[in-house]
């Protein structure tokens, strides 16, 4: 009796045996190595049902210990860890309709679909912490708090995916909805309102009448340049690297020919002259024949509007960012306002790209008026039907760019960084910048000496692909040349004088490309006492650098 058990036994071993060499020669006779065409249904619901069993019942188990409510800044910064790692694959809705994604097998799950939707916290945990064989779903070495968060995202991607630019119409304020000001923001957000109140985006333009303080320099002083009084200045505009003075006539206001130096506290003259901005020759060389209104009001207001030259509110206001706020007012907690941070990269980045860049509308002059910024352009809307970025004719030093295309002068943020690689990896502004306000220089969300090794890190898929970060600098830690931003970010682009503000492509600028296209370059920037040939020659004996690279002409 027990022989012929073992006899079935065995003989049932062999045919499974044979069932699953079969199905395996089959599979690779049939569909060879291919990975064009989808993972049969059995396929498909095999590899489902292992998925769930091989994950340890303890974790399994396991609640996400983090604030999973779909506003929660747990979330956000699920969503940018998101962007970073996933998107490349599974597209910024979770669909995974990507280049990438459309030819990987079995293909990328659907994030919004139920069979992810059931998992449990702890399955979605440890597959973002262990990733899955045989697929493209790497085992991600990030903090466990960073993997939670990532899975608190993933909850909502439904929601999120509707918040996506082909979906948006749905979620956006109505047509009838208006803009209310910033005050109307601060009941229920009031964190974000305090630390926005103190940015230079909530101070661009003050009333020097209502802050008397606003005004920087003391105009009791007698200066060859200074011909107003205080009780002639109707507004400020800047506070950190230059002050300008508005005077108002009607109901348009005008440019002072003085502005202040607020680095070298000094008094410079203030005008634009033919073949410096665009618009220049097309308005009369006079500061007091060149309103504010077409050439800058437009960004330093919320609402303006160019028939009554009235605003809603002055300065970078909520509104700016997020469209006109009464529907959401009105229904509070209703998702009626528009959310850069769950827009696409294009659209999330051109929240700022609107005002930091130069450019002209597509359309010009406008109601005989030539404006300077993007006329009819609200949150929702396509900034491109708008706006056009300043042309550059490559090998051309002009007064918005050198002759690489890098930006020349300050507000040209924009410009930079759509030719950079991070805004075609989709990057985002506000991934290293917080609109509503740090105590970091530059609004950043971290130190500037933390803020890059938040996606990069010695040896990391995004690298710097060397052992350490000195390893990859060639400077001492904790030196100025061992900042990311020193190399890749250089303050070569005018604000007033001798004033620089940083770069935005990321590129590396080499010394030969400072001799050959006449543009500063990181290393002499700080080794002023040196020429670019001995910066040169000092890159060509680092190893770890390409000759072609450093060599470049």
């Amino acid at each position: 009796m027990n022989s012929k058990r073992a006899l079935k036994i065995a003989a049932t071993t062999t045919a499974v045996i044979a069932v699953l060499i079969i199905g395996f020669v089959s599979l690779v006779l049939w569909e060879g190595s291919s990975a064009r065409d989808d993972a049969p249904r059995l396929e498909a619901a095999a590899a489902q049902w292992l998925l769930h069993y091989t994950v340890p019942a303890d974790v399994r188990a396991m609640k996400n210990p983090l604030d999973v409510a779909a506003n929660s800044a747990d979330v956000e910064a699920g969503h940018a860890v998101y962007t970073q790692k996933c998107e490349i694959c599974h597209a910024y809705d979770g669909g995974g309709k990507t280049e990438i994604g459309s030819g990987q097998y079995p293909r990328p799950p659907d994030l919004r679909s139920a069979d992810v939707q059931r998992m449990t916290d702890g399955e979605l945990f440890y597959h973002l912490k262990n990733g899955i064989r045989h697929t493209g779903m790497p085992a991600w070495t990030l903090p466990d708090r960073k993997l939670w968060q990532l899975s608190a995202y993933l909850r909502h991607l439904p929601t999120v995916a509707a918040l996506s630019p082909q979906m948006a119409a749905a979620q956006l304020p109505s047509t009838t909805a208006h803009y209310v000001g910033s005050a109307a923001c601060k009941d229920c957000h009031a964190e974000i309102y305090g630390r926005w109140t103190k940015t230079l985006m909530a101070n661009v333009v003050q009333d020097p009448h209502a802050r008397p303080q606003a005004i920087i320099p003391d105009l009791s002083k007698p200066d060859p340049l200074l011909t107003f009084t205080k009780d002639e200045i109707a507004l400020t505009y800047g506070s950190k690297w230059k002050q300008r003075y508005f005077k108002k006539v009607g109901d348009d206001y005008f440019v002072f020919p003085a502005q202040w130096d607020v680095t070298h506290k000094l008094w410079r003259p203030y005008f634009v002259q033919n073949g410096a901005d665009w618009w220049a020759p097309l308005y009369p060389p006079d500061n007091m024949q060149r309103p504010t209104g077409p050439l800058c009001d437009g960004c330093h207001s919320v609402n303006y509007d160019i028939d009554t030259k009235k605003v809603t509110e002055w300065n970078v206001g909520c509104e700016r960012c997020h469209g006109p706020g009464s529907d959401h007012v009105e229904h509070q907690g209703k998702p009626n306002i528009i959310n850069p941070a769950k827009l696409g990269y294009v659209q999330a980045s051109d929240t700022c790209i609107q005002c930091h860049s130069q450019g002209q509308p597509l359309s010009n002059p406008i109601k005989g008026k030539y404006y300077d910024w993007p006329v009819g352009f609200h949150m929702g809307a396509k900034l491109a039907d708008f706006w056009k970025l300043e042309d550059h004719k490559l090998g051309q030093l002009s007064f918005t760019h050198f002759p690489d295309g890098t930006a020349h002068k300050n507000r040209m943020q924009g410009n930079d960084f759509v030719q950079s690689l991070m805004y075609t990896r989709g990057v985002t502004c506000f991934s290293c910048h917080d609109a509503h306000g740090s105590d970091n220089d530059a609004m950043l969300i971290k130190p500037v000496k933390e803020v890059c090794s938040t996606c990069h890190g010695p040896n990391t898929q995004n690298g710097p692909h060397a052992p350490t970060l000195e390893a990859h600098t060639h400077h001492a830690a904790g030196s100025a040349g061992s900042e990311c931003v020193a190399c890749h970010m250089p303050k070569i682009e005018q604000t007033i004088a001798d004033v620089n503000v940083r770069a935005h492509t990321f590129r590396f600028i080499t010394p030969a490309e400072s001799d050959s296209l006449k543009i500063p370059n990181a290393c002499n920037l700080c080794h002023t006492d040196k020429t670019t040939d001995w910066a040169s020659q000092a890159l060509k004996g680092w190893q770890d650098r390409s000759p072609w690279r450093v060599a470049q002409q």
